[in-house]
């Protein structure tokens, strides 16, 4: 540039908001947003998570009806994750057909159809008297292999029952390729894998863990998730997931790891999801309630700064809300 103050005056393309709608380089849309949803066997009214104020465990029912209330406010998918009336060691209730999350599926399916795009999560956590993702050794391990199994079964499972995403979030070594072969084999090559790519051992999952009641029974998961302090293992951990068949990626959480959905984006292809996790949201609401912050304009900075970071995609707790202020 070789114009110079007073010519040049940034500020013009500031002074109203139609003008900074006009020149934004960064937007928002319903679309974008993936709305987590809860459901729990057993209960017969919809649980409110303390740590999480207006998010819920849900009923079968409740579930339907918040799931039409986001594809109505034009929210892009929901993600489903489940807490069984009974857990044990191996998870069994993952891949029951009749357990909480197949039943959820087969109801969201048939009340949707193709009017969203239905995900679930998949990992062993919610379902493991232990809290943790995957089968254990002897000696309190997670074997990964193994897992490898289950992950394969509880996709085919999850396929059966109708969904159209799965997501693996357990950080195990070859997830997606033996979600990949085992969808395919059982003749559900349609379904798609959004690979947890990058899920760090974060300490803003707490509040998630209540929601789910996941939280392990000893020790911590930073064995299989990744160190905060590392980036490149991030870039290594998504070329292995496409290698092995992911469709698209994640990064979990979004807030502290902006800088990674960034690198992310500039590296691969596909489309690039962030998670806008439990902790972030719970920071947000206790401070909101203090009457600290402006709630409102800080959820739409949280997700602006994602999208700008380059997620395609974000999961958040807030999708129904703020897709209906989008198109309000």
């Amino acid at each position: 540039m070789t114009a110079q103050f007073p010519v040049v005056r940034p500020r013009r393309l500031r002074r109203t908001p139609a003008l900074r709608r006009l020149v934004a380089e960064t937007h928002l849309h319903p679309s974008d947003l993936v709305l987590p949803l809860f459901v729990k066997e057993g209960i017969t009214e919809p649980q409110p998570i303390a740590s999480m104020p207006g998010v819920v465990q849900h009923t079968r029912e409740s579930l339907r009806k918040a799931a039409h209330d986001a594809v109505e406010a034009g929210v892009g998918g929901l993600i489903l994750f489940g807490i069984p009336a009974v857990k044990d060691g191996r998870g069994s209730a993952a891949d029951d057909p009749a357990g909480i999350v197949q039943k959820g599926l087969r109801d969201l399916s048939a009340d949707l159809g193709d009017a969203t795009v239905i995900m679930a999560d998949l990992c062993l956590d919610e379902y493991t008297d232990h809290g943790h993702c995957g089968i254990l050794t002897g000696s309190g391990e997670v074997d990964n292999d193994a897992t490898l199994e289950r992950y394969a079964s509880i996709a085919v499972a999850q396929a059966a029952a109708g969904v159209d995403v799965v997501a693996p979030s357990g950080m195990m070594d070859g997830q997606v390729a033996a979600i990949r072969t085992a969808l395919d084999e059982a003749g559900y090559g349609n379904v798609a894998i959004m690979a947890y790519a990058v899920k760090y051992a974060s300490a803003f999952y707490g509040p998630f863990r209540e929601a789910a009641e996941c939280a392990p029974q000893f020790g911590d998961r930073s064995a299989y998730q990744q160190d905060p302090p590392n980036a490149e293992e991030s870039m290594r951990e998504v070329l292995l997931d496409l290698d092995e068949g992911a469709d698209f990626v994640l990064v979990k959480p979004a807030l502290t790891y902006l800088d990674i959905v960034s690198r992310v984006r500039d590296t691969v292809h596909v489309p690039v999801a962030a998670y806008q996790v439990s902790g972030e949201y719970a920071m947000v609401e206790a401070a909101a309630a203090q009457g600290w912050i402006d709630r409102d304009r800080i959820i739409m900075e949280t997700l602006i700064s994602a999208r700008r970071a380059g997620a395609d995609i974000i999961l958040t707790y807030w999708a129904t809300e703020v897709a209906r202020s989008l198109r309000a």
